[in-house]
């Protein structure tokens, strides 16, 4: 007798749904979702605000599917791009199961966190919150933020954790997995992610760019995958654009006689080959292309909608 995968499911009672991550920039939003998935799913550097898109990370908790809405973080725009990260930010949580509010407990009740607990009194849906990096403050610190937080909005669920190195992550786990709906799961049981390849490449492209550069490269930039070619000995060939506003900041990305654009590739290269399970071979083309953040097709490529206000 054959049992397929539905079967087994069905035999199992499976559970499925979206957990939206949200919180302001650099709360460790990226690093959660990462600890979850248990690899390397979103970028993660030192600068705020690298992540731009949604991407979601799919994490197996036994016979439940958690599909991790990683999202931008949110904060006050300024420009179309800010607008339009902050916008995706919060369209994620309308199609969520549960929500997850990731608090720096360093920052504490800023200003940010402060307009975040505003607008989410008036979500109906169940919310997390997660107190992260809390190996920064005192135990009783710790509690008087939580009060405070929640006389602001009431969460079904508290977590004190820390995203990167682990320290109560499992709770969030296993707190999903069990209070998550019953369904068939949406995903292959081995699919980490749902990002396409060409997708995942630059953004691990835009994080070598930016950890290599984050001092001197300023957030006008953005990394295309213009080429995917199969080879027939089984490698890949890949072709990237770096998108820049102003030929000074060409230059930096170039460095000194090339030297910074070919750490940029290789660094790049490892990682995508690595993902890719196959060779590759990775081209890197720096263009210059004024006020980028104001064309409706680089923010297509990005996975944004482009503010029309």
């Amino acid at each position: 007798m054959v049992i397929n995968q539905q079967d087994e499911q069905n035999q199992t009672q499976t559970k499925c749904g979206f957990v939206s991550i949200i919180g302001a920039p650099n709360a460790g939003k990226s690093t959660l979702t990462n600890t979850l998935a248990g690899t390397k799913i979103s970028i993660v550097t030192h600068k705020v605000q690298t992540t731009r898109s949604r991407i979601r990370a799919i994490v197996m908790a036994e016979a439940t599917q958690i599909i991790l809405v990683d999202t931008p973080g949110i904060f006050a725009p300024k420009r179309k791009l800010d607008e339009a990260m902050v916008e995706a930010a919060w369209d994620s949580i309308k199609d969520a199961d549960q929500i997850i509010l990731l608090i720096d407990v360093a920052k504490g009740l800023d200003e940010q966190n402060n307009a975040i607990l505003s607008s989410l009194k008036t979500v109906n849906l169940k919310k997390s919150l997660c107190l992260n990096k809390i190996d920064r403050v005192q135990k009783e610190d710790l509690l008087s933020l939580v009060g405070q937080i929640c006389e602001q909005v009431e969460f079904d669920q508290v977590f004190m954790i820390s995203a990167l190195d682990g320290s109560g992550v499992e709770d969030v786990k296993n707190y999903l997995s069990d209070n998550l709906p019953l369904g068939p799961w949406l995903y292959p049981e081995d699919q980490i992610a749902d990002i396409p390849m060409r997708q995942a490449a630059a953004e691990i492209t835009r994080e070598k760019l930016f950890l290599r550069l984050h001092q001197e490269l300023p957030y006008a930039s953005t990394v295309e995958t213009s080429s995917w070619k199969h080879l027939k000995d089984g490698s890949i060939r890949i072709e990237q654009t770096i998108y820049v506003e102003r030929d000074s900041q060409k230059k930096i990305v170039l460095g000194k006689k090339g030297q910074a654009i070919k750490a940029i590739s290789m660094e790049a290269k490892k990682n995508i080959a690595k993902m890719a399970e196959c060779p590759v071979h990775l081209f890197l083309f720096v263009k210059v292309r004024e006020k980028w953040g104001q064309d409706p097709e680089r923010y297509r490529e990005m996975g944004l909608n482009y503010p029309t206000s």
